[in-house]
């Protein structure tokens, strides 16, 4: 359950990246967010929506969020978006890689 605060309302009132990152202080990587900003920010809005912010005061929810927003950002430092698969299209293709492989245990010896 997340609270009425001023913080979560501010936030979900920016239109970029860049405003987010500004307003929670953090300093972007700015490859990392040129590279893989969508992906960054979709992966703050869950780690926000995961976070139990009950019972904090307003600044313990704004350094959970920026908490939530420095570990987005690090998990593009160490990864790429296609190994993160935040998007849905990245979550079906690795399926379909995964259904097209055929393992050599998988095949029948033919004796002639």
């Amino acid at each position: 359950m997340t609270p009425e605060s001023p913080t979560l309302t501010a936030l979900a009132k920016l239109s970029s990246a860049e405003e987010i990152f500004a307003f929670l202080g953090v300093e972007p990587i700015r490859e990392v967010l040129n590279s893989s900003r969508l992906h960054i920010m979709k992966r703050f809005g869950a780690y926000l929506r995961d976070t139990d912010m009950t019972g904090l005061t307003e600044d313990g929810i704004f350094e959970r969020a920026r908490d939530a927003l420095l570990r987005a950002q690090a998990d593009f430092v160490a990864s790429t978006p296609l190994k993160e698969k935040v998007f849905k299209v990245f979550e079906t293709e690795a399926a379909k890689r995964k259904a097209r492989f055929v393992g050599l245990e998988t095949l029948k010896v033919i004796k002639s």
